[in-house]
């Protein structure tokens, strides 16, 4: 296109910055406002893939079933992730509309029963995971020794993490790039650090190679011995390893609505985000394997991260300090956990009230884009983070926080619903979408099928003869019984009210409303290349 065609559809298709366009509601209210820069999303794409999972609760999954179905069962689910994430960017890039959520392309392309549904399965499992995380970070602080209480760490935490939450969006882009940014030194440093110990490069001079693969072994058994066992194992590792990924592909959905040039930038992140998979999760537990023995005491009997397998091996290496700049970063980890969060949450709640099934008030926002009263109701889930301060509120807090446990699955499952239908409409409508995954729709099937598994497979141990457990069947289930109790009210209200179908024809679903303001953005940020405003090489590089 021509500078001069630029200059005259830019003058002239540029968007209201006062309209929301998503739902197609003229009214002159402030929205949220695109200040994610593409920097900013390629970090939130990787930071997504790394959480405290990857640094210290994998060490349970190592002890139980050991490092060849760790190996496996990560290498699996990045395979899962990645096809989850190719069938949301498809979405996103067509139509990365104001209030963006899987709630509301939900609402649009399947049934307004199921968006409600996971807009607030989506909204309560971010909030309650903000007082889960604050509370790791906090825990982690008492590896060293300090004299100040818990409840002190978590106010600080909180404090931070609502005030960066109430700033402008581009300040969470910002924060969250250095957090990430420190997240991606440590994990590369900790594979380094493997490599070096795999040789022999340690203090004690000791060669590891795969040394911890025949002693104490590859695999193990669990609950009962023999193949039977090890099958076990490496179902209870398969769906213990999926709460590392959780809303990964829903952080960048969630992004899209605030990102700057979303079309370009959301599938430059999808095509990355299998290397990223790949070298952060496949290498780390590979690495993890290497490094630290499935029978390491401290797996079982620490607690925090001193039941973290890389801080294990460090001490076993012999190596002083490097176990607190270990923990440091970690925490800096969980802080940017209970950011991202946050965010998700408020925005969730946002696109609910941009649908109409939240009140109106959720979506009115600030001059800077901030949907304050969203962040407001979303950070009053950080109090359950005092919770866990008094051993008897602390078994209440696991309550809640199982609740997420089958968040994940449930969310997957439905991506893949929601995709496949927009896919048909697109179809049925003759749309044409600017990226096309060549994973898809193939992965969205094969998501579709083994999340239900999995989500059903997280309670197996306690149907296991003289396992069974009616609170831990409850905790590997309530979250998918409270969906789908929500689902069953919302669904029946919507046939006896409003006479809602089970979902949307495929003629009806709305693949138009935005899809302006996307344009427009797309055709303001290509004359401002032709411009020169963004053809210089550290605009390009740094973004």
């Amino acid at each position: 296109m021509s500078t001069d065609k630029s200059l005259e559809a830019h003058d002239h298709e540029s968007p209201d910055p006062t309209i929301d366009y998503g739902e197609g509601d003229m009214h002159r209210l402030p929205h949220t406002q695109r200040g994610i820069k593409s920097r900013h999303a390629q970090m939130l794409a990787i930071g997504g893939t790394i959480g405290t999972g990857l640094f210290v609760g994998v060490g349970s999954a190592l002890s139980i079933a050991g490092p060849a179905f760790l190996l496996l069962s990560y290498a699996l689910i990045c395979l899962l992730v990645y096809a989850v994430i190719t069938a949301t960017t498809e979405m996103n890039t067509y139509l990365p509309m104001h209030g963006c959520s899987m709630a509301a392309y939900a609402t649009r392309f399947v049934s307004p029963s199921l968006g409600f549904s996971l807009g607030l399965l989506y909204w309560y499992s971010f909030g309650i995971l903000v007082a889960y995380e604050t509370t790791a970070a906090a825990v982690v602080i008492n590896y060293w020794s300090n004299p100040v209480p818990l409840a002190v760490w978590i106010t600080l935490m909180l404090l931070v993490v609502f005030a960066l939450n109430f700033s402008p969006v581009r300040i969470y882009g910002e924060t969250e790039f250095w957090f990430a940014s420190l997240k991606v030194i440590l994990i590369l440093g900790l594979l380094i650090l493997s490599f070096i110990l795999f040789w022999g490069g340690g203090p004690s001079h000791t060669r590891l190679g795969f040394h911890y693969w025949n002693h104490p072994g590859a695999t193990n058994t669990y609950l009962v011995p023999g193949a039977t066992g090890r099958f076990c194992a490496f179902i209870y590792t398969l769906c213990y390893s999926v709460f590392s990924f959780n809303f990964g592909p829903e952080l960048l959905v969630v992004a899209a609505g605030e990102m700057q040039n979303p079309r370009a930038n959301l599938p430059r992140a999808a095509r990355q985000f299998f290397y990223r998979l790949l070298i952060f999760y496949v290498f780390g537990v590979l690495a993890i394997g290497v490094i630290c023995p499935s029978n390491a005491s401290g797996l079982t009997t620490g607690t925090g991260v001193n039941a973290s397998p890389w801080v294990i091996a460090i001490k076993n290496a012999g190596i002083s300090g490097l176990d607190s700049v270990v923990n440091a970063v970690i925490i800096t980890s969980a802080w940017s956990s209970a950011n991202s969060y946050l965010y998700m949450s408020s925005r969730t709640l946002y696109s609910l009230a941009a649908a109409g099934s939240a009140p109106a008030v959720f979506r009115r926002c600030n001059r800077h884009g901030v949907p304050y009263y969203a962040v407001l109701a979303s950070a009053c889930f950080g109090g359950l983070a005092y919770m866990d301060c008094s051993a008897g509120a602390s078994t209440v807090f696991n309550w809640f926080v199982s609740l997420t446990n089958s968040a994940g699955m449930i969310s997957w499952t439905a991506c893949a619903v929601v995709y496949l239908r927009f896919r048909a409409a697109c179809a049925v409508q003759g749309v044409e979408v600017p990226y096309r995954s060549r994973w898809q729709p193939y992965g969205a099937w094969a998501a579709m099928a083994v999340c239900p598994l999995i989500l059903l497979g997280q309670g197996f141990q306690y149907f296991v003869a003289g396992n069974w457990s009616v609170s831990g069947f409850l905790t590997s289930y309530l979250g998918a019984f409270v969906f789908l109790a929500v689902y069953g009210v919302r669904r029946a209200l919507g046939v006896w009210r409003w006479g809602e179908g089970w979902w949307l024809s495929l003629q009806q679903v709305d693949l138009r409303s935005g899809l302006e303001e996307v344009e427009a953005l797309e055709v303001e940020v290509e004359y401002e290349n032709d411009s020169g405003k963004k053809g210089r090489w550290w605009d390009r590089v740094w973004g």
